[in-house]
């Protein structure tokens, strides 16, 4: 073949193709991966083929392979039509409406469809597809020649300004075929080309890779294969030519479009590409032009050095990308590889390909950048940008290769990780109906997630507008700047969304005095990373990074709470699939974190029990794992054996934990006994019961007298506005969290008030309060005799007060799940009350409107007379199988009048429709409703059986952890001034000197009981996960 032909080819592509943004030497842009696609011939055979697959399968590789062209013999039918269609969906996929009038120059389309056809080019008048046709050249014999000249051409792998080049990475991809495709093969690997075959696609394809496999079978499947008759000239060319294939079977890869996934088809490439290069024969052409190796490293190549250099130095200068790259320079400096780098991860496209990853796999500039930096030495310090690299495009293995060698990713590279991979490229960042994370950022704070999503991009815009050197530094020092901030606004984000205030320390403080260091050479560390990862959701760098952290018990639950709390938010738009792939990400920490406290605690129980209060900080939020867990209802976490171990130990004050023998530890250790949770709640109980019994005799007999009639009952009344007035300081501290004990919530105001009136007991307990308030006032304000309405709110008062005393039985193992259920079911008939109100509410109207027509006395009278009351009474009744058909049928005309007000009732009228009504509502109701409300009470018991014990040990807890802190009323009251001064002393209300000192003594007791065994549980989470989760 004419070597003109070919050189005049591969400049008409490159010019037909190609913008000039960046060029070679000769003026003309190369590409950086070539997939020749062969096998179009006349079948003989009618087999179907998976071509969906195919299609897939070379579009996705193509598109990691970076500028792509794929090339193809452009016939009308047959595999060049499936190439065609591919090409086509890519088309407008990539490009929706605006295909037409991208063309094949277009920068933005990193594949190109060219047309191998010479002369012979087939005009497609059905389908508008954007290629390149040829003008010169056709048949298999000028393919398999260009396609060696392509590989012997070279690509600017890194940049011009350090002229790195390498062969153009080609694969000749085989589908369908006849025996002319066998040759092509054939000859194709004799040049050293590399080769895909899609088995499964039938003829020459599954004929080659059957040989491959079994021998002995080729004239038997030849003929079944191809569908042709052989005589022997034609049998021994077809054998000898597999024979040639085989010899070559290293340079051969095989896709099967039966069973690999298309995205593997990219690692195949990948791997059989850089098998051919790696062969020293291919590199033959290279080493007679003298590539220049560094002088350091030129003693590794001589035979005359002792066995020490060798040792030292074998490995140096043999790498791949070092013998592939040519180099006219010795020794590159660091700047100019940071800075080709930089521009070279901002000019080639890749695809996320998180499912398979090999170190092969395209996009190929991770495997040779990563060889480069390894021989220059300089891994450390320019690696950042391959880690950034890696980490936008998933690459798990070079993250964790990368991470190994340490490698850290720069501050100032923060914004751009979270603008190309959490940010919406699609959709501007004010827009309302962009339903991505970053509009679920956008409803968590807007502010801080326009720092994250939105302020980078903005700043690039400015940095392209103004090219100028001046404006650049600016812009440079505008990007250091945010590049803080935007760490600063992912982890307020999270306190944000978890509803906890940050914690600040005497070393933050003095952090933020410091002098500030260049956040261009600051590193980020690996919880930015973590916390990126996160709200990027990418589960396996997540996981790669939380095992590198530190806290690992800590950082996993507040992981799994941000993406639970994620995946909540993108259910509410109706974001499904991001909601269930968020919980699903969600469970996977909590189950890691749960995995660690079952091999810690087979490892070493006492330290696995205390790392339960272990508190940290993490991303602002300080807390303990069994505080964080529990404010999170994480109900297996607090179940856990490790948490319930604590629990007890806690509740029964290191003391034995049985009852009799906790009672006679009263004499031995008295102290301990006295402050023992379990001590404070059976003394609370008593006290309450007591306080019951008076309330019930006053109730009963004082409401009417005078205070100096009956001493006994005024004492008792005394006694339970006392009570209620200590009890009601102890469910304020609850409340707000005042006392800032150890274990407590470090959330703000509003988180703890809100998670306290979620506890159905405390609702109760507020409710007791509020009507024990209302009574006293409307007694001794409010004052009407006989007392009738202070009678009653007292009497509904001490109900609630009976039902609270309920909650004693919540920490007995039988009677605590019976009280969970009567609790769930409380929800559930409200639900039932919600949907039935509006059932009797129209009902009641029906009734009344037929019975009393144009009744003008609706709300004269008092409130107990409103006409409304009428209305509900006869249909709510009616749900217990009341039918009351006397009043419905009109004939019931006693005590009524034909004239309508406020004394007398008028009278009912007859109304058949009435009756009708009530029928169809009765059947309704009693079988529907009635019906409904016991189904959902079944379920309720069957979930909450099934979860009894975990849920049994959550409401445990939150007793224990309750009593811990809480005094019995009224002993409290006495106690109440030691407590105020305890916590004036830890804020701004006293004097400076004070709060020192009580912060001196709270530092230097928590430093003496937790020193001591930090470190080495700190050390047993790390050990623990790594054997765990085997990532790293």
């Amino acid at each position: 073949m004419d070597a003109n032909d070919l050189k005049f080819t591969w400049n008409e592509i490159t010019q037909g193709v190609t913008s000039n943004v960046s060029t070679s030497d000769d003026g003309n842009t190369s590409p950086t991966m070539v997939f020749s696609v062969i096998g179009d011939s006349d079948s003989f055979v009618p087999r179907p083929w998976p071509k969906t697959v195919f299609q897939t399968a070379l579009i996705e590789a193509a598109k990691s392979g970076g500028e792509t062209w794929i090339l193809y013999n452009g016939k009308k039918h047959g595999l060049s039509k499936v190439v065609r269609e591919a090409y086509k969906n890519y088309e407008d996929i990539e490009f929706k409406t605006r295909a037409a009038k991208n063309k094949i120059s277009d920068p933005d389309r990193h594949v190109k469809l060219v047309n191998i056809a010479g002369k012979e080019v087939f005009q497609n008048t059905s389908e508008k597809t954007t290629e390149f046709k040829t003008t010169r050249g056709e048949g298999q014999e000028f393919l398999l020649d260009f396609e060696k000249f392509v590989s012997e051409q070279d690509v600017s792998f890194f940049s011009q300004q350090m002229d790195t080049k390498m062969p153009v990475p080609i694969a000749i991809i085989v589908c369908e075929g006849d025996i002319e495709t066998i040759a092509h093969i054939s000859k194709a690997l004799q040049h050293k080309l590399p080769v895909i075959i899609m088995k499964g696609s039938g003829m020459a394809a599954d004929l080659v890779v059957d040989y491959l496999e079994n021998k002995n079978l080729l004239r038997k499947k030849a003929s079944i294969l191809l569908g042709i008759r052989f005589d022997d000239t034609t049998y021994q060319e077809l054998k000898k030519h597999l024979k040639s294939i085989d010899k070559a079977k290293d340079l051969v890869g095989v896709f099967d479009l039966e069973r690999d996934d298309p995205l593997m088809l990219s690692n195949i490439v990948g791997e059989t590409v850089v098998s051919c290069w790696s062969i020293e024969s291919t590199l033959q052409s290279y080493t007679n032009e003298g590539v220049k190796i560094p002088k350091h490293d030129k003693s590794s190549f001589h035979s005359d050095v002792s066995h020490t250099e060798v040792n030292e130095n074998t490995n140096k200068g043999s790498s791949l990308a070092w013998k592939l790259l040519r180099r006219n320079f010795v020794s590159p400096e660091e700047k100019i590889i940071y800075q080709v780098l930089e521009g070279f991860k901002e000019s080639k496209p890749y695809v996320l390909n998180p499912k398979y990853s090999t170190p092969t796999s395209l996009p190929l500039y991770f495997y040779f950048g990563y060889q480069l930096l390894q021989e220059l030495e300089l891994i450390e310090e320019c690696g950042p940008v391959l880690l950034l690299e890696a980490l936008k495009a998933n690459r798990c293995d070079y993250v964790r290769v990368l991470l190994d060698r340490g490698v850290h990713l720069k501050m100032i590279n923060l914004p751009e990780l979270y603008e190309q991979t959490v940010s919406c490229q699609k959709c501007k960042f004010k827009r309302k109906d962009c339903l991505h994370m970053q509009w679920i950022l956008k409803q968590i704070q807007e502010k801080q997630a326009k720092k994250l999503c939105h302020e980078y991009r903005s700043m690039m815009k400015k940095r392209i507008k103004h090219g100028n050197q001046q404006n650049a530094k600016y812009i440079v020092e505008e990007l250091s700047e945010l590049s803080v901030s935007v760490a600063d606004a992912a982890t307020g984000l999270c306190r944000k969304l978890l509803r906890y205030k940050e914690y600040s320390t005497d070393d933050f403080s003095e952090k933020e005095k410091s002098p500030t260091i260049n956040v261009n050479l600051k590193d980020t560390t690996i919880s930015d990373i973590l916390l990126w990862a996160i709200f990027a959701n990418r589960k396996e760098l997540a996981e790669i990074c939380w095992l590198r952290g530190d806290n690992h018990l800590l950082t996993g639950l507040v992981c799994s709470a941000i993406l639970r709390k994620l995946s909540k938010k993108a259910s509410n738009v109706k974001e499904q699939i991001l909601s269930i792939d968020l919980e699903e990400h969600s469970k996977l920490f909590e189950e890691r974190c749960i995995s660690i406290m079952d091999s810690m605690y087979q490892e070493d129980s006492q330290h696995a029990i205390d790392l339960m209060d272990d508190e940290a900080v993490v991303w602002g939020i300080h807390s303990s794992p069994l505080t964080f867990a529990y404010e999170n209802f994480m109900y297996d976490v607090v179940a856990h054996t490790c948490s319930q171990k604590y629990i007890n130990i806690k509740w029964y004050n290191n003391l034995a934990p049985d009852l009799v023998p906790f009672l006679q530890s009263a004499i031995r250790k008295p102290k301990n006994f006295v402050t023992a949770p379990l001590t404070k709640y059976i003394f609370n109980y008593m006290v309450f019961l007591t306080v019951l019994v008076m309330y019930s005799s006053f109730v009963l007999t004082s409401i009417e007298k005078n205070y100096s009639e009956v001493f006994l009952a005024r004492v008792f009344e005394y006694f339970v506005y006392l009570w209620g007035l200590g009890d009601l300081i102890e469910e304020t501290i609850s409340c707000f969290g005042c006392l800032e004990a150890r274990g407590r919530s470090h959330r703000g105001y509003y988180s703890r008030m809100k998670r306290y009136l979620y506890d159905f007991w405390n609702g109760v307990d507020l409710l007791s309060y509020a009507l024990l308030i209302v009574a006293l006032f409307v007694r001794h304000v409010h004052q009407s005799k006989p007392f009738t309405d202070a009678r009653r709110i007292y009497a509904l008062s001490l109900l609630v007060m009976y039902l609270r005393f309920l909650e004693v039985f919540l920490i007995h193992r039988k009677l605590g799940p019976t009280l969970i259920m009567i609790k769930e079911m409380l929800k559930d008939l409200l639900r039932f009350l919600f949907i039935a109100v509006f059932v009797v509410l129209g009902v009641g109207i029906y009734y009344h409107t037929n019975l009393w027509p144009d009744y003008e006395a609706m709300w004269d009278g008092g409130w107990q007379n409103w006409r409304i009351w009428t209305i509900l009474y006869y249909p709510y009744w009616q749900l217990y199988a009341e039918i009351n058909l006397d009043h419905l049928d009109g004939s019931n005309e006693s005590n009524c009048t034909s004239v309508t007000s406020a004394d007398s009732s008028k009278c009912p009228r007859e109304d058949w429709t009435v009756q009708a009504i009530a029928a169809i509502y009765m059947l309704f109701s009693n079988f529907l409703l009635v019906n409904l409300v016991i189904a959902m009470f079944s379920y309720t018991f069957e979930r909450v059986q099934e979860n009894s014990e975990k849920l049994w040990r959550f409401e445990r807890y939150t007793v224990i952890n309750d009593y811990d802190w809480r005094i019995p009323s009224p002993i409290n009251l006495v106690f109440l001034p030691y407590r105020l001064f305890r916590y004036l002393a830890k804020h701004d209300c006293c004097s400076p000197h004070c709060k020192q000192i009580s912060i001196l003594e709270q530092k230097k007791k928590e430093k003496r009981k937790r020193e001591k065994n930090e470190a080495y549980q700190r050390s047993l989470q790390k050990i623990t996960a790594l054997r765990n989760h085997s990532k790293i």
